[in-house]
């Protein structure tokens, strides 16, 4: 299985996912916690907390999803690890890394965004499989299912309890899903996801989500890849006494053809002393 073939399976399986997290009225299906005296306890509309809940209910969906497609699945088991879901096909050997992001609609057409991962560790240590359960270059390709979703106005209070009997009333905390499934590249932009974190930031209009257009769609894996793993923040850099090499693909562009003009300047130059450098026999052989 290529990766353009699991990407295409996994759009048509997420295309059915929105049915199966919500009623027909697009309500989400979830109401609250229950205990063994059968109260229930509303569910927050805090992000983290949805975030999770709607990870545990896709998970099953996921299975039935890697059964139908002769992949393996294993889920990610130590909290903040990399990926939440790893794929593996077995006739081809070839794994694939899928992430379960979450966002809520700030308007028709813009959402909060959302983080994509750490550009520092695994990222950049490709080799390593500290935080990662496997090697990040083991991966013939890493992935977004993405839920956008609305808040609804009318929530529960979260201090009230409720019988079984109360289920219908309960309101739902969030409303209207749309899912959406893209390389990881494809909806980045060249910011970090929030502050001076080291996670690297989601594009947060809804339709660059939906078709995957953020700026390293067209630029290529190739270009996010070199961009994130030399991307420092401002205080990344002032650890180390130096000053940011490039803080937006704009910097970066003038970054990278200053070295290029440098090397072109001296290319004679650099081409003698290619010529004397130790293990050069090797690399022509």
């Amino acid at each position: 299985m290529t990766s353009e073939q699991f990407l295409k399976h996994l759009q048509e399986h997420a295309a059915s996912f929105a049915k199966a997290v919500a009623t027909d009225e697009g309500e989400w299906i979830i109401k609250g916690f229950i205990d063994v005296q059968q109260r229930i306890y509303s569910i927050s509309v805090d992000t983290k907390i949805v975030s999770k809940v709607l990870e545990l209910l896709l998970f099953p969906m996921f299975v039935e999803f890697a059964a139908k497609h002769e992949l393996q699945i294993e889920l990610c088991q130590h909290q903040n690890f990399y990926p939440d879901l790893t794929f593996t096909h077995a006739a081809s050997g070839n794994r694939f890394a899928v992430d379960i992001k979450s966002t809520y609609r700030e308007s028709q057409t813009k959402v909060n965004g959302m983080t994509l991962g750490a550009f520092t560790g695994y990222f950049r240590n490709r080799d390593s499989n500290k935080n990662t359960l496997y090697p990040y270059n083991q991966y013939a390709s890493h992935f977004v299912l993405g839920v956008i979703y609305t808040k609804c106005d009318d929530v529960a209070d979260e201090r009230q309890q409720f019988s079984l009997a109360d289920l219908a009333k309960i309101p739902s905390v969030i409303k209207n899903f749309e899912f959406f499934a893209q390389p990881k590249f494809k909806i980045a932009t060249a910011r970090p996801g929030s502050g001076n974190t080291k996670n690297i930031g989601s594009a947060d209009k809804i339709d660059t989500l939906i078709n995957g257009t953020g700026p390293f769609a067209s630029l290529g894996e190739e270009v996010y890849d070199d961009y994130w793993m030399f991307y420092l923040t401002e205080d990344m850099a002032k650890a180390v006494g130096q000053k940011r090499p490039y803080m937006n693909l704009k910097t970066y562009m003038e970054y990278k053809q200053r070295g290029i003009d440098t090397l072109k300047a001296h290319a004679k130059e650099i081409a003698s002393l290619a010529e004397d450098e130790p293990g050069n026999e090797e690399a022509a052989s």
